[in-house]
């Protein structure tokens, strides 16, 4: 109770010193790859919005759509300007020669939106999911449509909840935080493994989606 009343007071000193964009700014900073605790601030805000009249929440929900979606796209931009780039330089150094880039590229092509929508949800995908899609060169409309429809559903959802259950929602973010964490590690670990030992099957797929040199499958729409 006493560090939800702390992060509560810090939040509003926030609010009443720079308004509602820097809840905007720190969601959006933690979707372009940086280590901020953007749904914790969501929900803070939500639950000062229920106990401070002045404080919309429709705002808070508006601010937290616009800086997922900005901060993601900028993300996406950094990893499809600088990460393909640095990849293809460097890639060779960590084992990533082209036929894996292209695998990449494949199932990014194949699966991205739902990595891109449900890493909305999750703590470590949040921060990376965008780049990751940048940097796979998945089409940037088909990552726009999955990123902002996620946005929205994930800032109604988390907005409204802190709204409407307060604090409970706050302690069970707080409680679940590293078994979702935990999960997610899992996931991606268990992803990586069933990669490496079907990768000459994968490979193949991609090579026959997309054919030829890697330069050539940079935009290949979704098959």
């Amino acid at each position: 109770m006493p560090v939800t009343t702390t992060l509560l007071g810090e939040l509003q000193q926030l609010v009443s010193l720079h308004g509602y964009w820097v809840i905007g700014l720190i969601v959006g900073l933690e979707s372009l790859g940086l280590p901020l605790p953007g749904e914790t601030i969501l929900v803070l805000a939500a639950i000062y919005a229920a106990t401070e009249p002045s404080f919309n929440i429709w705002v808070v929900i508006t601010v937290a759509v616009f800086g997922a979606i900005i901060g993601d796209n900028i993300g996406y931009w950094l990893g499809s300007r600088y990460g393909y780039a640095l990849l293809l330089r460097y890639g060779g150094r960590i084992g990533m020669l082209e036929p894996r880039i292209k695998l990449g590229q494949y199932l990014f092509l194949r699966h991205g939106a739902k990595v891109v929508f449900l890493g909305r949800f999750v703590a470590l995908l949040r921060i990376l999911a965008a780049f990751l899609a940048g940097l796979n060169r998945m089409p940037w409309r088909a990552f726009l449509m999955a990123n902002a429809t996620g946005g929205v559903i994930w800032a109604a959802v988390f907005g409204l909840g802190g709204f409407i259950f307060g604090k409970a929602l706050l302690q069970l973010h707080h409680a679940l935080a590293p078994i979702v964490f935990t999960l997610a590690l899992a996931g991606f670990f268990g992803c990586s493994y069933l990669i490496r030992r079907y990768e000459d099957r994968l490979t193949a797929l991609a090579e026959r989606a997309l054919p030829g040199p890697l330069v050539a499958a940079l935009h290949v729409k979704k098959p």
